[in-house]
């Protein structure tokens, strides 16, 4: 089949080569943004005298009946076309004639891949932006019901001091508000219409580029025309945004995991989203958690693989480029769907805190506190830390915890030991005297939980 492209050459091209140079299979998802585009392109044209009003005015309905006909299933897109602009456009002049040819005057593909791809991640920044926002709702709610539930806290993975589940969960929720803020930084830069650009130097016809820039929800024009068909910044940088959400969503997902585990039986997930296994009829398996942890790795892959492809572009637009959607593509639905499934889990996963409580309480994570105890009473805190080691070091030889040692033997390493120590060393009050800001007590966990509603 002869291409639009006819001319230079006849536009014929062996099977193999035209499949491999077809990008219609991936970028026919933007069908509805390149319709759009291209009727505010003909109002433009228009509007500015270079095509007339009645031309215009046919472009347009013209345009809306294959938008209409395309989401109602009444056509279907014809893959043997190279890309979803020469599809566009050649059902437009199957319908009009010699005025849907007027179209694409004072424009290229290169500027309207630009503007199509801009629009559809606008569009997907703001779905996402959706699902982030339903996760720390869940995440919130959920920190409200476990606000008081002690657990221990972790550095190196080993128990550390005590602090709340709600606490805990709470964490994650700054996270996914610094992943908002970085998408909304991502969607202002992105916001700016490369229309007009037209291949790379612009065009002669008095066009009005602000004007599509407006009725297209943009904030403004890119001010170089070769930087406006070659800049895929926006996409490098969504991509580095979703890598980090991911990274989010990877290490709470490894964290559910371990939770979920015998060892620590720290929650119970859903049945709804868990698996069993095919010869061990015990087990209940973290599947969605793992799935979430596993495809951070494919998002990751699509940035490197978008910032090894610009990495020696010369200016202005290569074929190369062709490359950048169906990475942006793949990381968004990823992160869609993680996204979608991370929140089901979440909501309908519960704590068991005796369990929780008990590995706290195992764990010596009131050792510090013990120290503190003591430097209150005026003892040096190196003094009182050497203490506090030396009375963890008994415990563990019988088998006791710092709670359960008698007054006795507290006194055989100090006498500032007195009755008061167990209150001041009891789990409930290591957790509710610290209310810095930020802290675990049920007071603060409170106040974050507030902060981030009033943000959503």
């Amino acid at each position: 089949m002869s291409k639009m492209w006819a001319g230079r050459t006849d536009g014929v091209t062996e099977k193999l080569a035209d499949d491999f140079n077809s990008s219609i299979h991936f970028d026919s998802r933007m069908y509805k943004q390149d319709i759009t585009g291209s009727m505010t392109h003909a109002q433009m044209l228009a509007k500015q005298g270079i095509i007339s009003q009645e031309d215009a005015d046919a472009l347009v309905d013209g345009l809306a009946g294959i938008l209409a006909d395309l989401q109602s299933g009444m056509l279907a897109i014809d893959m043997s076309c190279e890309d979803i602009h020469m599809f566009v456009e050649a059902e437009l002049t199957k319908r009009l004639g010699d005025v849907g040819k007027r179209l694409h005057t004072a424009r290229s593909r290169n500027d309207q891949v630009a503007l199509d791809i801009r629009m559809y991640l606008r569009e997907q920044i703001d779905l996402i932006c959706g699902y982030v926002q339903e996760l720390l709702a869940a995440i919130t709610e959920k920190a409200e019901t476990y606000k008081d539930a002690i657990m221990p806290g972790y550095t190196h993975l080993q128990r550390a001091q005590p602090i709340t589940f709600g606490h805990h969960l709470m964490a994650y929720a700054m996270m996914l508000l610094r992943d908002l803020d970085r998408l909304g930084d991502c969607r202002k830069r992105m916001n700016f219409s490369p229309i007009g650009s037209c291949a790379l130097a612009g065009t002669t016809y008095p066009i009005d580029r602000e004007y599509e820039a407006e009725h297209l929800g943009f904030d403004g024009v890119c001010r170089n025309s070769l930087d406006g068909v070659s800049d895929r910044d926006f996409c490098a940088e969504l991509l580095s945004d979703l890598s980090i959400l991911m990274m989010h969503l990877s290490r709470f997902s490894e964290e559910v995991i371990l939770w979920c585990s015998w060892e620590f039986r720290f929650v119970s997930l859903s049945d709804a989203y868990t698996t069993g296994s095919s010869i061990m009829p015990q087990k209940k398996n973290a599947d969605m958690a793992e799935l979430v942890r596993g495809k951070t790795g494919r998002v990751y892959g699509d940035l490197m693989g978008l910032l090894t492809t610009l990495k020696g572009l010369p200016l202005a637009y290569n074929k190369d480029m062709q490359e950048d959607k169906e990475s942006i593509f793949d990381a968004v639905d990823t992160v869609k769907m993680c996204l979608q499934v991370f929140t089901g889990m979440l909501k309908t996963m519960t704590a068991n805190r005796d369990a929780m409580k008990r590995a706290a309480q195992k764990g010596f994570i009131n050792a510090t506190d013990l120290a503190d105890y003591l430097v209150k009473k005026g003892l040096p805190f190196r003094s009182a830390y050497k203490i506090s080691g030396q009375l963890v070091g008994l415990c563990i030889e019988k088998n006791t915890v710092l709670d359960d040692l008698p007054l006795e033997t507290y006194k055989e390493y100090s006498e500032l030991f007195e009755e008061d120590l167990y209150q001041e060393i009891a789990l409930e009050t290591c957790v509710n005297k610290r209310t810095s800001q930020g802290g675990t007590s049920v007071a603060s966990v409170e106040d974050q939980i507030a902060y981030v509603k009033t943000l959503l």
